[in-house]
């Protein structure tokens, strides 16, 4: 039942390919999120006159810059001068050259949400009466192309290094300390800070081109690159680099002084005790409560730089969202990131550390709380990014949401499997304790048993080896002593002969006494040597054996410990509560790769709020035009939403004849789907800026179901007036939308 994981990684890899590259060549057309909601003159509309300046009106606050809105005459000539201006509130203008003569003029758009993503766009209205134009905008923005799916994909990756590095990071500290020191794992936290740090790097490049002319040539345009850096997104990146440095120095603490303190710690302990208290003495404690605080600092620090400038940044409740959005990214991070963690362990930790049901029992509580935190903060995100239950439906932000719901519902389920088989795992565990420890036991017994029998065995055959020796050596003492004796004794018979012949010949005594006596000499000399060579010898081989019995006994406690080492990891990858374990942990790490890739896909998505919310304006342009409430010489479509129960719609403003003295106003209220509805209050306030006049109050009066109007509306000269509406649509819940209209 042993498996390997290089298939599993690959069809991880291919199934991220896959799905990120779908999704993300999907996401393109709609990557705005900020939308065009009205404009003056309106699209398709044909006036009389030639206007002074083009106003347009977007769902948020842009960026603009010296080309962001171009007005093109029939001919493809530019007609407007000076810089885009932003009068009031979310409308931009530029003025036109006068004199524009009667034909078809193209309004083309190219700006930058405060939500840092790019919006794009073309419009034309006609004056006197409509012509041919050989003006063709391309429909392509910035944001497509090869340079547009480099900054998705490098987006993505920001967000997977994002979450492997906080989400490992917290499994070590929170579920298993043992991790910190095995390689696997460390290999895994630091490729997170790895894929961050060169993500971020890259949209930093390629932000100036991203957000322009979607060239791959300015992605090095270094002047492009000093304008980012002025930018709310540019300063967000830079702000990211710099934790990611704090970040560094965080994963080397971790991985060093904190690693070496469960080194010092954890072998003491029982296998399945992994390292989730703090038992390490106050020094360990104090430093797992130093990593945890900082770690936690860092991780919430590099999540808000995505809530500071992407869509908790703007719309309803800003102040509120965006510390939503950091609980909920970290909540991701410690869910999705942990589980990975966990699959690398459960797949590459060696045999002496491994991932005991502790540490899997920790990780199911993380990832509950996790689940739970994302579930609160995902609700608040969904309602102020809807606004109904019909986007969820009806836009593609509320289609990806739905998406996004049901992966989240099946990791859930796999992860409600995970839970069983770490109980089972538990309960195995527990019923197989104590025989491991008797077979242990058992087994330690035995081999003490051999061990002592070779140990007895070795020393018997070195005293029996040695006796040998040494009655070896006597024997051969006694031959020499023998010898030596019968030399000796064949001296003296010499030596009586020699005597018996010097009685006839007294002559030569003498040399005959030496000789015996130097015989008898060397004789006893002979005898000694022998005595001491032979216990040199037995104790230098008694040395030997036992030098060499010492290398045996360790070889054979390698072997035995590799041979346990190995039979261990078969017994663990053969445990079918392991191995079920195993495979939903690496069912949850698939769906989650994908629910990453629809995650970032749905941060690039326009809103549901702000896509209704430009239908509406469209819609409600269409019917005034249909209707004849756009007769007027000034019509103005504004969308407003109160935030309270049935709180959206869109008001429309009539001004005839729009020129200094007494004009007639008429205003029109209708609901997100076009039909005509009631309010408590309208407000008008007219303001002309330039001349300090203002606000001038119009208290209009109901007519009929969505509609009020007031006579004799004095405007005392021409100018560029902001037209402001307040609607209230219960006794709390009311807003101020705003337009500027030419006067005169």
């Amino acid at each position: 039942m042993t498996q390997t994981i290089a298939p599993r990684v690959r069809t991880l890899v291919l199934l991220f390919l896959a799905v990120a590259g779908a999704l993300l060549a999907g996401a393109a057309p709609v990557s705005a999120h900020a939308a065009l909601t009205g404009s003056d003159p309106a699209q398709g509309a044909v006036v009389d006159t030639a206007p002074s300046q083009v106003s347009l009106t977007f769902s948020e606050p842009i960026a603009v810059g010296d080309d962001s809105v171009r007005v093109l005459d029939p001919k493809g000539e530019r007609v407007d001068k000076g810089d885009p201006a932003n009068p009031s509130g979310t409308t931009y203008s530029v003025r036109l050259v006068s004199g524009l003569p009667d034909g078809t003029y193209t309004v083309a758009y190219q700006v930058v949400s405060a939500d840092s993503h790019p919006v794009a766009g073309a419009f034309t209205f006609s004056i006197g009466a409509p012509s041919e134009t050989t003006v063709s905008v391309s429909a392509q923005g910035s944001d497509d192309g090869l340079v547009g799916w480099l900054y998705g994909f490098g987006r993505y990756v920001s967000y997977a290094g994002f979450v492997v590095l906080a989400g490992g990071a917290a499994f070590i500290l929170a579920c298993w300390a043992p991790g910190a020191r095995v390689r696997a794992v460390q290999r895994l936290v630091v490729s997170g800070w790895l894929a961050l740090t060169a993500a971020t790097l890259g949209l930093l490049m390629l932000r100036g081109s991203y957000t322009t002319s979607g060239k791959v040539g300015d992605v090095f345009d270094l002047e492009l690159l000093g304008d980012v850096l002025q930018t709310k997104t540019g300063a967000a990146l830079v702000s990211r680099l710099l934790l990611l440095a704090a970040a560094a120095l965080f994963i080397a603490v971790l991985f060093g002084a904190y690693a070496r303190t469960a080194d010092a710690v954890e072998p003491d302990r029982d296998a399945e005790d992994d390292g989730g208290d703090d038992d390490g003495g106050p020094d360990k404690r104090d430093l797992t409560l130093g990593l945890a605080l900082g770690g936690t600092v860092v991780a919430a620090g590099l999540a808000a730089s995505w809530a500071m400038s992407e869509h908790a940044s703007q719309g309803l409740q800003a102040g509120v969202a965006m510390p939503v959005d950091v609980v909920h990214l970290l909540a991701v991070a410690a869910w999705l990131g942990g589980l990975t963690a966990l699959l690398v362990a459960l797949y590459r930790a060696p045999v002496e550390t491994p991932v005991g049901r502790d540490a899997v029992r920790r990780f199911s509580r993380l990832a509950f709380g996790s689940v739970v935190t994302l579930a609160v903060t995902g609700v608040y995100q969904s309602w102020r990014q809807l606004g109904s239950w019909s986007a969820f439906t009806d836009t593609r932000y509320g289609q990806l949401l739905l998406v996004k719901i049901a992966l989240v519902a099946v990791m859930v389920a796999v992860a409600f499997l995970s839970r069983r088989w770490t109980q089972r795992l538990a309960d195995a565990r527990v019923s197989e304790a104590a025989e491991e420890a008797e077979r242990t036991e058992a087994t330690e017994r035995a081999e003490e048993a051999v061990r002592a029998k070779e140990a007895v065995r070795a020393k018997e055959a070195v005293r029996a080896e040695a006796t040998e020796r040494a009655e070896e050596g006597v024997r051969a003492k006694e031959a020499v002593r023998v010898k030596a004796t019968e030399r000796a004794k064949e001296a003296v018979r010499a030596e009586a002969t020699e005597r018996a012949e010097e009685e006839k010949q007294p002559a030569g005594t003498a040399p005959a006494e030496a000789s015996g006596a130097s015989e008898v000499s060397e004789a006893s000399m002979a005898v000694e040597p022998p005595n001491a060579s032979g216990a040199s010898d037995a104790f230098d081989a008694e040395k030997a054996e036992a030098g060499q019995d010492s290398v045996r006994a360790a070889q054979l406690a390698r072997q035995r410990a590799a041979a346990e080492a190995a039979r261990q990891k078969r017994l663990r990858d053969a445990d079918p509560n392991r191995f079920g374990l195993r495979r939903s942990v690496l069912a949850e790490a698939g769906v989650a790769v994908v629910l990453l890739a629809v995650t970032t896909v749905l941060t690039q998505t326009e809103p549901g709020r702000t896509e209704q919310d430009a239908r509406a304006a469209t819609a409600a342009s269409s019917s005034a035009s249909a209707t004849g409430q756009g007769s007027g010489a000034v019509s103005l479509t504004m969308p407003f939403d109160t935030g309270g129960k049935s709180g959206k719609g869109v008001v429309s403003i009539d001004l005839d004849p729009a020129q200094a003295g007494d004009n007639a106003l008429h205003v029109y209220v209708e609901g997100p789907d076009g039909t005509p509805v009631d309010v408590p209050e309208v407000k008008i306030a007219l303001t002309l800026a330039a001349q300090n006049i203002g606000p001038l109050p119009v208290a209009p009066d109901h007519v009929t179901t969505g509609h009020w109007s007031a006579s004799r509306v004095q405007i005392p000269m021409a100018g560029d007036w902001k037209v402001e509406v307040t609607v209230r649509t219960s006794d709390i819940d009311q807003v101020t939308v705003s337009k500027n209209a030419q006067i005169g």
